[in-house]
């Protein structure tokens, strides 16, 4: 579980976050709202690469906050990030290694990988550079980098961008079956409601900073609010 407390981030006058309070214990968790709403600096100050103000973050009894972004990495934290960062000279396997050997025991490590690589469906495409892999072959080599070195929580920023519906269909079934498999928790940014709708058990909504709404998606979703600013609809 993550309990977030009175977080606020302050740029100047600008506050991405402004006294954010929320417990999220779902396996999958979305987190949605318009650009500029504190979004990706939530998964920043959860990364480690923003300080915030004041507040604090536990995963569980894990104070997030007095750790260093790499303490984070060895205590199970991942994130796929919005830009790609699938190294073009490396195969698959060997963009999913460069982060096991950072993150998994020397003896497991190749297990990890093999493992990753194959939970996301990626054996016909391992040994493929990543310069001449397909797009949607390049995000689930991001989401396999995730998956090793016994993760505890993936924050996953926008994995669905640009992928068409049977890509999308396809990522959707890997991310639901990622918490019985490897134990972790999963946070979801996306734009593509059906795709939060379809694998988060609870959804927060951000707005300039604060929490508009927070609860089971689907009720978040309905909610005349959320409907209104961020799904174009009354």
């Amino acid at each position: 579980m993550i309990a977030i407390k009175n977080l606020t981030v302050a740029f100047g006058v600008v506050r991405p976050l402004d006294q954010l309070e929320a417990e999220i214990a779902a396996p999958i968790v979305g987190l949605i709202g318009p650009n500029g709403a504190g979004k990706t600096t939530l998964l920043n100050v959860l990364s480690g690469f923003v300080r915030p103000q004041s507040g604090s973050i536990h995963l569980d009894d894990l104070s997030l906050l007095e750790l260093t972004p790499l303490q984070r990495v060895r205590r199970g934290l991942r994130r796929l990030f919005q830009q790609e960062m699938v190294v073009h000279d490396l195969s698959a396997a060997d963009n999913v290694r460069a982060i096991a050997d950072h993150v998994s025991p020397r003896s497991q490590a190749a297990s990890d990988v093999e493992r990753a690589i194959d939970f996301v469906a990626l054996e016909n495409s391992r040994n493929i550079l990543g310069r001449r892999l397909s797009l949607f072959e390049r995000r689930l080599v991001e989401v396999a980098k995730t998956l090793v070195g016994r993760p505890r929580l993936i924050l996953l920023d926008e994995p669905g961008a640009g992928l068409n519906d049977v890509e999308t269909a396809k990522l959707r079934e890997i991310i639901l079956r990622v918490p019985g498999a490897f134990g972790a928790q999963l946070v979801l940014i996306d734009h593509d409601a059906d795709l939060i709708a379809s694998v988060c058990e609870e959804t927060i909504v951000l707005d300039f900073g604060k929490r508009l709404a927070m609860g089971p998606t689907q009720q978040v979703l309905d909610h005349p609010a959320v409907r209104r600013a961020y799904l174009g609809s009354e």
